[in-house]
């Protein structure tokens, strides 16, 4: 990941919670994807903004025990995250390396697949990322990209106080030069460096009491102090109590937002 001072959610304790719970939200989508994805005989993959999951179990399993996996991120704490569950699940082809994105040391054309999921959303800087992303995969390799999009992030009954929380969340994004609907540009951005995408978009039904349909609080929470550069410290509490009573009501479920996969043959 870019530094700490420049990530967009670091830092936060709910951070580190939401990114537990996002990893084992998405993890059936990941497996999905890897199953339509040839493994070979020692495949060598790339995890980038391992966070303290992501894809590092998935991929531990599809690179079998004579392939590896290389999970990077910046943060400390979140790759001691990720030793602890390399550690516990016993992930013996599993090494994990402290890497800023932007100016990364990780050797060029070493890695059989590379996949980064919400890099992009966050961060921006979506062409230097790209730029990144390619000098790492191998020829013949494959390029994954996992970004959201908002459109069906939705809670039923209707709940308008949560859907204006996740506007907010949207132009919080924004202002601090991320894009949350940045999945919606992936297949564009492969074919800008002369690569085909393969896409996929999966969204996740979430019954009462599924605790992430709160993301929109634990956004909240990681985000406040950028928040409240776009509004009061008052107008965002009272719009926090209201859309926590609206999750709260009896029967209450949800979509989440759409997760985008593109993915791609690197050429020669």
């Amino acid at each position: 990941m870019q530094q700490p001072a420049s990530y967009l959610l670091a830092g936060q304790a709910s951070e580190f919670e939401r990114l537990q719970l996002q990893s084992k939200v998405w993890e059936p989508a990941a497996r999905e994807l890897l199953a339509a994805i040839p493994a070979g005989e020692a495949p060598h993959a790339l995890e980038v903004g391992c966070g303290v999951m992501g894809w590092l179990r998935a991929l531990s399993q599809w690179a079998g025990p004579n392939g590896r996996v290389t999970g990077s991120d910046f943060d400390d704490k979140m790759l001691a995250g990720a030793a602890h569950l390399v550690d516990t699940e016993h992930l013996a082809n599993v090494t994990l390396v402290k890497d800023d994105l932007f100016a990364s040391r990780l050797e060029p054309g070493a890695f059989d697949l590379v996949h980064a999921r919400f890099q992009i959303a966050p961060l921006g800087r979506a062409k230097e990322q790209l730029a990144a992303f390619m000098r790492w995969v191998r020829p013949g390799g494959v390029l994954v990209l996992e970004d959201p999009d908002t459109s069906s992030w939705r809670v039923n009954p209707d709940a308008p106080s949560v859907q204006e929380l996740i506007a907010l969340i949207e132009r919080g994004f924004v202002a601090a030069g991320g894009n949350f609907n940045s999945g919606r540009e992936l297949p564009a951005l492969l074919r800008s460096v002369g690569l085909q995408p393969n896409i996929r978009a999966r969204v996740v039904a979430l019954e009462p009491g599924h605790p992430y349909l709160r993301l929109p609080l634990q956004f909240a929470a990681s985000l406040r102090p950028r928040l409240e550069k776009l509004v009061s410290a008052d107008e965002l509490d009272a719009l926090l109590q209201r859309a926590e009573a609206e999750l709260s009501r009896e029967g209450t479920w949800g979509t989440t937002f759409t997760l985008v996969q593109a993915w791609a043959v690197a050429g020669p």
